[in-house]
């Protein structure tokens, strides 16, 4: 792609692979509880639940629907619910202990560790994310993407979340950007593909589990972050 000068990605499960990270952590919980004895119930029925919960919640964020309170007010009061269990004390610790816990592993994403130093030695290399600004900075400070990455734009910095046209304006601004020399790449496709394109910047959709989308002629579709390659 020519004219590029500076590349934006997204962070949870493009860069830094927060459905691994989060589900470590939470079968770590899952058995300090001792939920399965307590609730007689399995993890992989639990995961199930809040994995569904947890990403109907961030649609809804994502979409200005709910705020950042409410998502984590009800993220596990919702999963519990969901299996016939109402203990709000609990809930509210499992949410404490995910979000100051969930940095305690640090997997990224298969590809990063070789494509990120590809990309440092032409491109700027920055984040916006949907993450919440203290822990996306501690997910980026814990890994090997601290060294490739020159600013960070979070929408608690920006003041509202993609695919609103003022989170990209911001990181552009922070990025002494243009959005003419700059492109996107994300794994979602409201909020990173048609965010971007809305906004006037290109985009690559990285697309791992191969998720259904109506597509966009000028948005190419990776599975993989190694054929990242084929285009920059």
């Amino acid at each position: 792609m020519e004219n590029i000068k500076h590349i934006f990605f997204d962070l949870d499960n493009t860069l830094w692979d927060y459905r691994k990270n989060a589900k470590l952590k939470l079968i770590r919980l899952f058995e300090d509880y001792n939920v399965q004895e307590t609730y007689n119930l399995t993890f992989p029925n639990f995961y199930s639940a809040y994995y569904s919960v947890n990403e109907s919640l961030w649609a809804d964020y994502r979409d200005k629907k709910i705020s950042r309170n409410e998502l984590q007010t009800r993220r596990f009061v919702e999963t519990f619910q969901k299996l016939g269990i109402q203990n709000y004390k609990f809930s509210a610790e499992m949410e404490s202990r995910l979000m100051t816990e969930v940095v305690e592993n640090q997997e990224v994403v298969e590809g990063t560790e070789s494509v990120l130093p590809y990309l440092y030695k032409k491109y700027n290399l920055h984040i916006l994310s949907n993450g919440f600004e203290e822990i996306t900075h501690k997910k980026i400070q814990g890994c090997l993407i601290k060294d490739y990455i020159q600013t960070v734009t979070t929408s608690d910095g920006a003041g509202t979340p993609k695919p609103d046209p003022k989170a990209f304006q911001s990181a552009v601004d922070k990025a002494g950007a243009t959005k003419e020399e700059s492109i996107y790449i994300g794994d979602d496709w409201i909020a990173d593909m048609e965010g971007a394109t809305k906004f006037g910047m290109r985009a690559i959709f990285f697309n791992p589990l191969n998720e259904s989308h109506v597509g966009m002629e000028n948005v190419p579709v990776i599975e993989k972050l190694i054929e990242l390659k084929n285009y920059l």
